[in-house]
């Protein structure tokens, strides 16, 4: 029996996940279905009646993205991981005997394909996470387990980026380094300069660039926008600049493999997948 599962969305139309995870099960034999679910945002329980709506027709998970992913922490009766808990936000839920368990594969999603697939590693490096909304949230945990050796959260609004600091602090009594975590806004950059800029912010959404100085890139810098598809301002300006430039799509197919392990048990070769993605 074929099993069922989902992205819920609003909007949802432009999402690749069907893609993806029909290229995963294909390559691994596994009897799936995936499709795009549009949820309401004009109700207030409109994400959690749709969630309901897929329990009761048998889907066994769904992954979850903009603007649903606090609402989808709050639906969970169980958080998977820690990583999970420091987002307060998750992508992945799980249906099984009543219950709803939730993860967030977004942040393991970045650092795997900054690794592994850019081959850039980031134990020991000065890292600029630039900005401090979900999508920042998403990968704060996993990123200070790689022990950079300073990782600092800038952001427009110096609050924001202060609470997202905040919530690394447990994380940091757990590990045996030194990794600097700090927060700063735009104008306290000048003059910094970092390994690896990661544009966390939804900037490029609007063809926009967040108000970081051009001094923050170092020598052989390389440049991360979690958006995908197409050269944004930020890697313009950073290329300009002298650093590497990488988009999301990386991370796009990279955290939905781990979805994909989380439900199926097995985890997907992604190379050909974002080549695959990378063509069309």
């Amino acid at each position: 029996m074929t099993d069922k599962y989902a992205v819920i969305g609003n909007p949802v139309e432009h999402s690749k996940s069907p893609e993806i995870h029909a290229a995963f099960a294909r390559q691994t034999r596994q009897d799936i279905s995936y499709e795009r679910v549009l949820a309401p945002i004009d109700t207030e329980d409109g994400f959690s009646k749709t969630v309901d709506r897929l329990i009761a027709q048998g889907y066994k998970g769904a992954n979850v993205t903009v603007p649903f992913k606090y609402s989808a922490f709050l639906k969970t009766s169980k958080r998977d991981t820690p990583r999970a808990e420091f987002a307060r936000a998750i992508n992945t839920l799980s249906f099984c005997n009543g219950e709803i368990s939730g993860d967030n594969t977004d942040g393991v999603g970045l650092v795997t394909d900054i690794s592994k697939n850019l081959g850039f590693d980031i134990k020991g490096k000065k890292v600029l996470l630039v900005g401090a909304g979900g999508a920042a949230f998403g990968v704060l945990g996993p990123l200070r387990e790689q022990s950079p050796m300073q990782l600092i959260i800038s952001n427009r609004t110096f609050a924001k980026a202060e609470e997202a600091a905040k919530i690394l602090a447990p994380l940091a009594k757990l590990r045996a380094d030194d990794t600097e975590v700090l927060a700063k806004c735009f104008e306290e950059l000048n003059g910094c300069s970092f390994d690896l800029v990661i544009n966390a912010t939804s900037s490029s959404l609007n063809d926009e660039l967040p108000a970081i100085p051009d001094s923050v890139f170092a020598p052989g810098a390389l440049a991360y926008d979690m958006m995908y598809g197409r050269e944004t301002p930020f890697m313009k300006f950073a290329r300009t600049h002298g650093a590497q430039v990488a988009d999301g799509l990386g991370m796009l197919v990279e955290q939905a493999a781990e979805a994909f392990f989380i439900w199926r048990g097995v985890r997907p070769d992604t190379a050909p997948v974002i080549a695959q993605l990378r063509s069309a």
